[in-house]
């Protein structure tokens, strides 16, 4: 069949219409929601950039804005408010929130081994037990998860408080560069990268010190909700959820790595290249420490000690029932 001028200008109008049709309606399906992390842009969000970058959320019909985090941001309290639907909280928060009455679940665990550690210079002796650490002086956050990590530590080796210095840092690492405090707290896959790197280039060799080799599991960072949400709408957690899981699988297989870095990039711009991809590595390890390790698997024994030790601390009043609260990948 052939088609004169005029029917051909009416068939391209009409079918231009009907794609703008198509995509309105899909656009008018997308449910849009709001996801706030627990810290700033890096490569310990790989994942989460990763997921909202290469389309893994419009995949399922979901609009999700990714909100970098601060200690000024709390994903917990955005939930509460309704800022946001979905956040990420280390369990340390996560039980305070319960404790207050806070209706919070815990979708799945990002990192199955704290990123938050210490590193000392190698010209000191390794701390091969805890009773090394005495006479050390070490950094902490007060107020902040290591502070409770490294009193339990402290507790567990039977040192007394005046067997140690213990100093408040900030985000200035002056003091640890100077020589000044030996022992610093940093998290594993960005700052002590940055660290080690630094050192390293002043010909200076470092160790960590991970509490988790010493039995302290203190769980970090993880994807929680609202009760109300998955109450109100399990088919959004579903696919929320599945979309982030298959993200961080993708973040974290090393055949991704040039396309993860890339993306980071995008939001990173301030970190050198060589500097983010020696992050990735180590992030890599922190949340798929073993290739059968399912991204998102809760370590329900480490959710309990984490309580046991922050009920012990003083720092909730009763017991929360952590593992009520534990929803798991598994459940939707």
């Amino acid at each position: 069949m052939r088609f004169n001028g005029r029917y051909r200008q009416w068939l391209a109008v009409m079918t231009a219409l009907g794609v703008f049709l198509f995509a309105a309606s899909v656009q008018a399906g997308t449910i849009s929601l709001n996801y706030r992390l627990k810290w700033l842009f890096n490569t310990s969000v790989a994942g989460d950039i990763f997921a909202a970058d290469q389309g893994y959320f419009t995949a399922v019909g979901l609009d999700v804005t990714v909100k970098e985090g601060s200690p000024e941001k709390n994903a917990i309290k955005e939930l509460e408010l309704g800022y946001a639907d979905f956040g990420v909280a280390s369990a340390d928060q996560v039980i305070r929130a319960l404790d207050k009455g806070a209706d919070v679940v815990v979708l799945a665990q990002l990192f199955q081994v704290n990123p938050m550690q210490w590193i000392y210079r190698a010209d000191q002796p390794e701390i091969k037990v805890l009773s090394d650490l005495k006479d050390r002086h070490i950094g902490i956050t007060f107020g902040g998860n290591d502070e409770t990590i490294m009193k339990t530590i402290l507790a567990k080796s039977g040192l007394a408080s005046q067997d140690v210095k213990l100093s408040g840092v900030r985000f200035d690492f002056t003091p640890f560069l100077k020589k000044q405090v030996d022992v610093w707290p940093v998290y594993l896959n960005s700052q002590g990268v940055i660290l080690q790197d630094k050192l390293s280039r002043e010909g200076e060799a470092v160790y960590f010190f991970n509490p988790s080799d010493f039995g302290v599991n203190f769980v970090a960072n993880s994807i929680v909700t609202s009760g109300k949400m998955i109450e109100n709408h399990p088919d959004r957690v579903k696919r929320f959820l599945g979309a982030l899981i298959d993200a961080w699988e993708a973040a974290m297989d090393p055949a991704n790595e040039a396309a993860v870095l890339r993306v980071v990039k995008k939001k990173d711009k301030g970190t050198r290249d060589d500097i983010r991809q020696k992050q990735l590595t180590v992030t890599r390890k922190l949340i798929k420490p073993d290739r059968t390790v399912r991204i998102g698997r809760m370590d329900v024994a480490a959710w309990k000690q984490t309580e046991t030790i922050m009920l012990k601390e003083g720092q909730i009043k009763a017991p929360v029932n952590i593992e009520s609260r534990l929803a798991g990948p598994d459940s939707f």
